[in-house]
């Protein structure tokens, strides 16, 4: 049993670049989801495929980003900063900043999944979900 499935997420992403794989298989659900498609769009992953199993809960295969020179992968560290043990929320006042702008902070809104920079042009506050940089 899974009590933490975004952080499952974020570690399965983490040791399958640590391994240099291409693609990692992830069970699907709507937050991942939508998290995917934000690395997505900021360049931190290749692409992404989302595929129904037999159990209809799905599967995300995402194929990882990897400099051609370093072999590095294009993220550095994702961090998870809520937990379910420890929830943090913020408003648009205390919005963090990851790396001085150069990092990502990815979260739940009431809006929806977005951006710390989509959240404070749309005004809105909400849960942190992880920082990716």
């Amino acid at each position: 049993m899974n009590t933490d499935p975004i952080a499952d997420y974020l570690t399965r992403l983490r040791n399958a670049s640590k391994a240099t794989h291409k693609v990692v298989d992830i069970p699907a659900s709507n937050i991942k989801k939508e998290i995917t498609k934000i690395l997505k769009d900021k360049g931190y992953i290749l692409n992404y495929k989302f595929e129904e199993t037999d159990n209809h809960q799905g599967n995300i295969k995402i194929a990882l980003k990897y400099n051609p020179q370093t072999k590095l992968a294009a993220f550095k560290k994702l961090i998870r900063i809520s937990t379910p043990g420890l929830r943090k929320y913020i408003d648009t006042k205390s919005m963090p900043r990851v790396l001085n702008g150069l990092g990502v902070a990815i979260l739940s809104t009431s809006k929806g999944v977005m951006t710390d920079k989509e959240a404070r042009v749309q005004k809105v506050g909400g849960e942190v979900l992880c920082h990716v940089y």
